[in-house]
């Protein structure tokens, strides 16, 4: 098989779901035995009852700083914060770091991040040599590739980050066919051949991730000979979507359940709106059930042009978390939607805070078709009773708020 990774690529979308939830109670069942944190966050949840997306939508999202708050105040004697169902020792071979730190545990699984089949997609294939300029130190960048690289029967040389010449001169006598690294790195190398009039012939393919890959970038790379593909993973689970020759979104992986909520919530939103990223695992060594990535992304509809049948999403399309300080109170996604649930005439809100810092003001935005004088003071006082602070009302037609995944606009002036 040339084109595809395996044959799980090209699987009827329903059998792929009723695989995914036929997976999904013995995952959650696991977690709450072995991984303490997940017997708390999920303490009476019956597992063999969670066989439906509606049924997983009924369990709480975990965020990322909520993973954080709970490893740091379990430091002291677990600091994995009770996420982890592996101990340290033959079965971890590996520990990272990522900001803030949130420590994340390596198994030894093969492809244990699942890179293998994103880096397939982008054509690099057995036999080759990758150039892989990702981190090995702290954060387990490297290793996701490393791995990946392996499984595909690759060969790695293990550059990291920095030491522009050093990587030319290693590139010039190992003459490596494909880099895996940042974009930006990419082009610095590029750009500093190019200035010492040193030509790259051999490099041919990319796999870049860890930010922004904008076509003009794309592009730019491609003019020198370089073919290059993104993909989306996070330290904490690997691999989410990956780029596909059609250039059109990011394919899921066959290893994660995604769900798209609305921010500050864990209610799945309508299958064109944006909203954060939430991402259910089926590795067994680090169980992540209903995590919040804090990203923005809407699903695509429609299948890949290649003959990939998995779920496309948009890619990244901002931060979820919108939190802001009005007037020195926080005011949080979540507490917005607090409102909204109690009016049903009600479809959709934003919150738009505008003025000058200490002299800000907020004003809900919402969707409704009964705009009356009566619904305008129940909001009122309902955004008053949840935030402690006051909000004009504006009424807007139904389907005339921007669709990016906003619930939280700071529009003030900082200057």
């Amino acid at each position: 098989m040339t084109d595809f990774f395996d044959a799980l690529e090209q699987r009827d979308p329903s059998q792929r779901e009723a695989a995914l939830l036929q997976a999904l109670p013995a995952q959650i069942a696991h977690a709450q035995a072995h991984a303490p944190a997940w017997g708390q966050i999920l303490q009476g949840i019956d597992a063999t009852t969670i066989t439906t997306r509606q049924a997983l939508a009924q369990l709480p999202v975990t965020r990322k700083y909520e993973l954080l708050a709970r490893q740091q105040a379990e430091r002291a004697k677990d600091v994995f914060g009770g996420f982890s169902a592996l101990p340290f020792g033959k079965t971890m071979p590996r520990v990272f770091a990522s900001p803030g730190p949130i420590y994340e545990p390596e198994g030894v699984a093969k492809d244990y991040w699942r890179m293998a089949r994103a880096m397939h997609a982008a054509g690099f294939r057995a036999g080759e040599l990758i150039h892989n300029c990702f981190s090995y130190h702290f954060t387990p960048a490297g290793s996701m590739m490393e791995s990946g690289a392996h499984a595909l029967g690759c060969s790695v040389f293990p550059a990291g980050t920095g030491q522009t010449e050093q990587q030319l001169q290693a590139m010039l006598e190992l003459r490596p066919s494909a880099y895996s690294g940042t974009p930006s790195f990419l082009k610095i190398l590029l750009e500093k051949a190019a200035e010492s009039q040193t030509a790259l012939p051999f490099l041919r393919k990319a796999f870049v991730s860890g930010e922004a890959f904008p076509p003009s970038l794309r592009d730019w790379l491609a003019q020198r000979g370089v073919t290059a593909y993104q993909c989306y993973a996070t330290a904490d689970i690997g691999l989410i979507a990956y780029e596909t020759s059609a250039r059109e979104g990011l394919v899921l992986d066959e290893g994660v359940l995604v769900e798209i909520v609305r921010p500050g919530t864990g209610d799945p939103v309508a299958e064109d709106e944006v909203g954060e990223l939430v991402v259910t695992t089926l590795n067994p060594d680090y169980p992540l059930v209903r995590f919040g990535t804090g990203d923005l992304t809407a699903v695509l509809p429609g299948m890949c042009p290649t003959g990939r049948t998995n779920q496309r999403i948009k890619g990244w399309l901002g931060r979820a978390d919108q939190t802001t300080k009005v007037r020195g109170m926080f005011v949080h996604p979540g507490q917005v939607d607090q409102v909204v649930k109690r009016f049903a005439q009600v479809r959709k809100a934003r919150l738009v805070v505008s003025g000058e810092m200490a002299n800000d003001h907020m004003h809900l935005h919402v969707e409704t078709d009964q705009g009356t004088d009566d619904l305008q003071a129940a909001l009122a006082q309902a955004v008053r009773d949840v935030t402690k602070l006051r909000a004009e009302i504006v009424f807007a037609k139904t389907g005339s708020l921007a669709n990016d995944g906003k619930v939280i606009e700071d529009a003030r002036s900082y200057s």
